[in-house]
């Protein structure tokens, strides 16, 4: 059984986090305020794990059966949990690479499956859609679903 199975992904409320997720994605990028790649991700947050603010772990169902993606989501999880910082795992991998705009032809491609949205040390980038996904998280948490669920849907 898989995560997408035991949470509706057709819901209201996930229709609306999912929407915010993707805008505070969009607007992180702009902003130079997101991380991408599992390793780019574990050093930042082994650096300053103080601006992290959201953790994004995406994976589709392919990437189910890869044990090394399996631990290291494990591990960023368990910090993530230490050091209070709201996490959350979604699916639709074709969507995120979408919603981010591909690399440049030459470049590599890049490492989809974590991303960290950052946050300066001052009260400048307040966002509707952080918060919204923050209250989805808290939400979750309190229903004892530690790493809360959203799918990304195809538009």
């Amino acid at each position: 059984m898989t995560l997408e199975e035991l949470v509706p992904c057709d819901s209201t409320k996930m229709q609306a986090v999912s929407e915010a997720v993707e805008r505070v994605l969009v607007a992180a990028q702009r902003q130079d305020r997101l991380t991408v790649g599992v390793y780019e991700s574990a050093k930042l947050m082994n650096v300053d794990p103080d601006s992290v603010v959201l953790c994004v772990l995406a994976t589709d169902e392919e990437d189910e059966g890869d044990i090394a993606l399996q631990i290291h989501f494990t591990l960023i999880q368990a910090f993530c949990c230490d050091n209070d910082i709201h996490i959350l795992r979604v699916s639709g991998m074709q969507r995120l690479a979408a919603i981010l705009g591909e690399p440049e032809p030459a470049a590599e491609p890049r490492d989809l499956h974590c991303l960290l949205v950052t946050n300066p040390h001052t009260d400048a980038w307040k966002s509707h859609g952080l918060a919204e996904v923050a209250d989805y998280c808290a939400e979750s948490r309190d229903r004892n679903q530690w790493v809360p669920f959203v799918c990304l849907q195809e538009r």
